[in-house]
């Protein structure tokens, strides 16, 4: 097998997940300008192009939303764990193990292996902020597309008022209004009910080879196979 090519076996998940991502959100993109339009016209409103429509506010806000809610389960999931513990399923850790785990356990500072990341050897605040990293990092992403929603959704729903004869919202007034936390209420609790179906599920069904799943022949106890 050639380099290129293991290299392409080697990252195929993300790869994989990646295509599927693009062709969704072009599918988006295309459905939306659709029923967008459709929806301009049975209200006797002028029709907007495809490009116009991709980047402007409807659009913009409807794939923001979706993301700040996916980065938001990802967030809780990934620090939720450290603590907290579902007996049986593979998505945790054993009761017993609950918490940061020593230094040796986690492999940094003067117990890192020799090819270990650089910062989990060198300890002090680089190896506390790296320690942390994919927490804080999803953190950052949700933040940033919650802001996102916010301005695109302010300027999606000036639009909407703009119609009706309506003065404009500020972004305060906006992210303090029912439209800003119907979008997000509507997908926080999606994901939220996803999480724990999985972390429940998974301790009585099984999916062969997957590592999401424990061993098909495991007790139902036996917690983060």
């Amino acid at each position: 097998m050639g380099s290129f090519a293991r290299r392409v076996r080697d990252n195929s998940l993300t790869l994989v997940f990646l295509g599927l991502f693009l062709a969704a959100l072009v599918g988006q993109a295309f459905v939306g300008h659709a029923a967008y339009n459709a929806e301009q016209q049975m209200q006797g409103s002028e029709t907007e192009t495809f490009g116009a429509y991709v980047t402007g506010p409807t659009f913009l806000v409807d794939v923001a939303e979706n993301w700040q809610s996916e980065y938001l389960q990802f967030f809780l999931l990934i620090t939720l764990t450290v603590w907290l513990v579902q007996r049986g399923s593979p998505e945790s850790k054993q009761p017993s193990d609950a918490g940061r785990g020593s230094d040796s356990e986690q492999q940094v500072g003067a117990h890192a292996r020799p090819d270990s990341p650089h910062w989990a050897r060198v300890g002090g605040l680089r190896g506390q902020l790296y320690s942390r990293s994919l927490g804080l990092v999803m953190l950052v992403l949700f933040v940033g597309s919650w802001l996102a929603q916010s301005v695109t959704g302010r300027l999606a729903y000036n639009e909407e008022r703009e119609s009706a004869g309506l003065g404009d919202l500020t972004w305060g007034q906006y992210v303090t209004g029912p439209d800003f936390w119907e979008r997000s209420l509507q997908n926080w609790q999606s994901e939220f009910l996803a999480v724990a179906s999985m972390a429940f599920l998974a301790v009585f069904l099984r999916e062969r080879g997957s590592p999401e799943s424990k061993p098909v022949g495991a007790p139902n106890a036996q917690t983060g196979a």
